[in-house]
């Protein structure tokens, strides 16, 4: 695994508190969260619950993104991107981020990740490739409205919040898939 940190070269925040009682910070993704769409055995691609406090003062939106930057790409891969989550919004509730968005706020905009689903894609490293890392991270925003479009990319969406980033509160999960 490389020290690639995908925040390490954007201005510092402060960090707030971010919990889930699905996934486990330094541990690897449950099999919930890891994607049955591209065939890991007993995936459901089912986004982590997810809850976050203390977020810094003139917060007015959250956004949320999930980032493998191990992924053999070049460029990472995003798992999942929401944009325009009400600033009196403060959790997610487990599978929120399906094919409906049902589970996420009035407001929100779920955006295609890297595999083009507008919803929350699990884990699925490559078989021998080693472990990768889940960067699962709520952005605490000085907006109401990114003004990103339903179908912009997640790096759009990075580019768009990255001046109006006033927080930063991240879970690392990990997965690897053994040689088989």
């Amino acid at each position: 695994m490389n020290g690639n940190n995908p925040y390490a070269r954007l201005p510092e925040v402060p960090s707030f508190t971010l919990t889930s009682t699905t996934v486990v910070d330094g541990k690897p993704l449950p099999a919930p969260q890891m994607s049955g769409l591209f065939g890991v055995p007993g995936g459901q691609d089912a986004s982590p619950q997810l809850t976050w406090s203390g977020a810094p003062a003139g917060t007015k939106s959250y956004a949320v993104t999930v980032y493998d930057p191990d992924a053999p790409t070049g460029s990472g891969f995003w798992h999942w991107a929401v944009a325009n989550i009400p600033a009196d919004i403060a959790t997610l509730p487990e599978g929120a981020g399906d094919d409906t968005g049902t589970g996420l706020p009035a407001g929100a905009v779920q955006l295609p990740g890297d595999a083009r689903a507008a919803r929350y894609i699990g884990g699925a490293p490559p078989a021998g490739h080693g472990p990768h890392r889940y960067f699962i991270t709520v952005h605490a925003l000085d907006v109401e409205d990114l003004g990103v479009a339903a179908d912009a990319t997640p790096a759009l969406l990075g580019f768009t919040m990255a001046s109006h980033i006033l927080g930063r509160a991240t879970l690392v999960a990990t997965a690897e898939t053994p040689a088989g």
